[in-house]
C-alpha cells in the first residue's frame, strides 16, 4: 500500500502481477508466455463449449446451414 497525501493507494492484483512479470528473466518470461497461451486457449475452449451447451450458438448455426443449403458458400 502506498500513500499519496490523504489518499491510500492499494495495488490491484493485476498491477502486482505486472510488476512480478517485469522482474522475470528472459527464460522465465518465455515459459510464462507458453503457459499463458495454453491456459488462455483452454479457457476459450471451455467458454465456447459452455456457449454451445447453453444454445447460444444455435441461431448462428441455423443461419449457416440455411446459407449452405441455398448454395451460398465457397471453398476456401
Amino acid at each position: 500500500m502506498a500513500q499519496s497525501g490523504d489518499e491510500t493507494y492499494r495495488m490491484t492484483e493485476v498491477e502486482r502481477i505486472k510488476l512480478s512479470v517485469m522482474q522475470l528473466s528472459t527464460d522465465e518470461l518465455a515459459e510464462l508466455r507458453r503457459w499463458f497461451i495454453e491456459y488462455d486457449a483452454a479457457r476459450w475452449d471451455e467458454q465456447i463449449e459452455n456457449d454451445v451447451c447453453a444454445g447460444k450458438l444455435d441461431a448462428l448455426a441455423q443461419t449457416a446451414l440455411r446459407h449452405f443449403d441455398a448454395g451460398n458458400f465457397h471453398e476456401p
